[in-house]
């Protein structure tokens, strides 16, 4: 009996010794979605997004300083609103999607604040890696109606276009771009 006893009172302190995992998600590329805003010649915005991207991400609400993401976008799946500037940003005066192919980015840090915090990481744009801050807010979290659990994340970022070596004149006005995060992940 005390044998028995004692066996169990080690594997209570075994399970209760071992950390919790953080949350595991896929991103959902229906429900996310990359954008981006720019100023046409200081008179109105041109917006437009990025059809297609991938990635996954880590989120430990109890420990949100050790979440982590990583994040592909299909730089051919840039999509304006209009054909044919979408053929030219393709080409090699912008985007060069045939030499780059790919944008991504991969956090190096979270400093966690309120219901959300800063991201710190890598985004790699037209063949250059820079380090950027981005800030971030949990839009929110909760069981799917497919018995699912899913969450949703918001961040933006202001980047100079020259800095990425895309410096196709645009005018002054046009000098940097904002890009809109949307990421929603499905728990594995």
């Amino acid at each position: 009996m005390k044998t028995t006893l004692m066996a169990a009172l080690a594997a209570v302190t075994l399970i209760t010794a071992v950390p919790a995992a953080a949350d595991d998600y896929k991103i959902d590329p229906t429900h996310s979605f990359v954008t981006f805003t720019i100023p046409h010649l200081g008179y109105s915005l041109l917006q437009g997004r990025f059809n297609t991207l991938s990635g996954s991400f880590s989120h430990d609400p109890a420990k949100p300083a050790a979440s982590t993401i990583m994040v592909e976008i299909d730089t051919a799946s840039i999509d304006s609103n209009h054909a044919e500037r979408d053929k030219h940003l393709r080409g090699d005066d912008f985007l060069n999607v045939k030499k780059y192919p790919t944008a991504t980015f991969k956090s190096t840090g979270f400093t966690p604040k309120g219901n959300g915090g800063t991201l710190k990481g890598k985004l790699t744009l037209h063949g250059v890696t820079k380090s950027v801050m981005i800030p971030v807010t949990a839009i929110g979290a909760g069981k799917d109606p497919w018995g699912g659990y899913r969450s949703g994340w918001k961040g933006e970022l202001t980047l100079k276009r020259a800095d990425y070596g895309i410096s196709y004149n645009l005018g002054p006005a046009a000098e940097s771009v904002t890009l809109g995060l949307f990421i929603e992940g499905i728990r594995k």
